[in-house]
């Protein structure tokens, strides 16, 4: 749970840009898109591999230029 307290004479808004940075930094949104419904196991595999070869293809292509 990202907590930010707001210092002495901090503004509002540079406290919520603290807050937004945290929040980034643990990773909470990528975790609520992740739960956010289900997956079977055999969808969350097809999934992986399919993101394997994306990146391997991608890599690849930065190789050969």
């Amino acid at each position: 749970m990202a907590e930010v307290h707001i210092h002495g004479d901090e503004t509002l808004e540079g406290a919520l840009r603290r807050f937004k940075r945290k929040v980034l930094q643990e990773d909470i949104i990528k975790e609520i898109r992740r739960h956010s419904f289900y997956l079977k196991p055999g969808e969350k595999k097809r999934t992986k591999e399919a993101l394997a070869l994306k990146r391997n293809r991608k890599k690849r292509s930065r190789d050969v230029e």
